[in-house]
């Protein structure tokens, strides 16, 4: 065996410990990698059934703000006759009631004045 022969049976044991010292971190590389893949995997499957919850969910929510758009359009009409029902009602029965209830404080008046004596209605 010549020297020639001896390099490079040791450049052959050093490049096989290399490949082993590399193997190691490689494998583990791959596992991490595996459970990397199944917990995507997992999510995936858990997230599918969250989104069909949510679009059910949004799809029932929308269906109530409808109704809820209903009852307050329903409210604002109801809101704007009796607006309008209680100025009609004012101006109708408001000034002949003003009216009624000036003319009762003038005759209470001309009444209380005439039941004093001469000299009380001089003092004011």
């Amino acid at each position: 065996m010549s020297g020639g022969d001896i390099a490079g049976l040791i450049a052959a044991g050093v490049f096989a410990l290399l490949v082993l010292l590399l193997a190691v971190p490689i494998v583990k590389l791959g596992r991490v990698l595996d459970e990397v893949r199944t917990t995507i995997r997992s999510l995936s499957d858990g997230a599918t059934p969250l989104m069909d919850e949510v679009t059910a969910t949004v799809t029932t929510t929308n269906a109530q703000l409808k109704k809820v758009d209903g009852i307050a359009s329903n409210v604002s009409d109801a809101s704007a006759n009796i607006s309008a029902l209680s100025a009609l009602v004012a101006a109708t029965i408001g000034s002949p009631l003003i009216k009624v209830s000036a003319f009762t404080f003038g005759v209470r008046q001309a009444m209380g004045n005439r039941k004093k004596p001469a000299a009380g209605r001089r003092s004011r």
